[in-house]
């Protein structure tokens, strides 16, 4: 009785190791699968802006799931070539540390001009999209106009004076981007004097034609100042959309052709 007592029991307790056997090799099996990797967006900001100024943005893809690096560089000490080169592998390597990838950019206004120097004779396949906010791919007779006026020509640095259309324009130096490219172009402008001198539709530094470069995808535009952008809800939405679905939403956008 005692031995066909206890072949049952074997028999469990044989089941019950089993049993632990196939749990240990499962949460073993789950340990050993790679995380899920986690995008990076690298936010560079304007001429002199610092990091702050891109705060709400960079809040806004923390919540939607990206790992930000948002950067500061001394945008009025140093020529933009320069500060291209000191800025965006930062951007870059903070990235890499943490195993964050696709890469992606937001950039307001001259920070856009970083993106493009850097990647300018770079693969530039690293990047997943990107969005520019007022940038000045095509430069501005504003910057002209203001590098002839000797009390203020130097006071936003070498930068400054490289962004007219002269011969001194880096931004017409540049060739074409070749990453996805959203941009968002603000039409609101508190200073006649610069709209007057501005060519079509402006934000009161950054004229909406000259926001343009060949390789954008998509543009929107809103009654918005050249500085509002940063902080409006409706771009930091479309930024978050242009990101993570590659287009921005609503009916009132421009379609380019950005075929590489």
């Amino acid at each position: 009785m005692t031995k066909w007592a206890a072949r049952p029991a074997g028999v469990f307790l044989g089941s019950i190791g089993l049993l632990v056997l196939w749990l240990l090799g499962s949460i073993s099996a789950t340990a050993q699968q790679p995380p899920s990797p986690t995008p990076c967006a690298i936010l560079l900001h304007g001429i002199t802006k610092d990091a702050s100024s891109m705060t709400d943005i960079e809040a806004a893809l923390r919540d939607a799931g990206f790992y930000t690096a948002n950067l500061n560089y001394p945008s009025k000490q140093h020529p933009i070539e320069i500060l291209a080169e000191m800025t965006v592998p930062r951007g870059l390597a903070a990235c890499q540390k943490v195993g964050a990838t696709p890469v992606y950019f937001v950039t307001h206004s001259m920070g856009s001009l970083l993106l493009r120097q850097y990647f300018d004779q770079r693969d530039a396949s690293i990047i997943e999209r990107a969005v520019m906010l007022g940038p000045p791919n095509q430069g501005s007779r504003l910057g002209n106009f203001l590098s002839c006026i000797p009390i203020i020509k130097d006071v936003n640095g070498p930068a400054g004076n490289q962004m007219g259309i002269d011969a001194r324009s880096l931004p017409n130096r540049l060739g074409p981007v070749r990453f996805p490219l959203g941009v968002i172009a603000g039409t609101r402008s508190f200073n006649p004097l610069f709209s007057a001198i501005i060519e079509g539709n402006d934000d009161g530094i950054v004229g909406v034609p000259s926001t343009y470069v060949q390789g954008t995808c998509a543009r929107v535009t809103y009654p918005l100042t050249h500085n509002g952008l940063t902080g409006s809800q409706q771009v930091i939405k479309q930024v978050v959309s242009y990101l993570t679905e590659g287009r921005f939403v609503g009916e009132k956008v421009e379609y380019f052709d950005c075929r590489q």
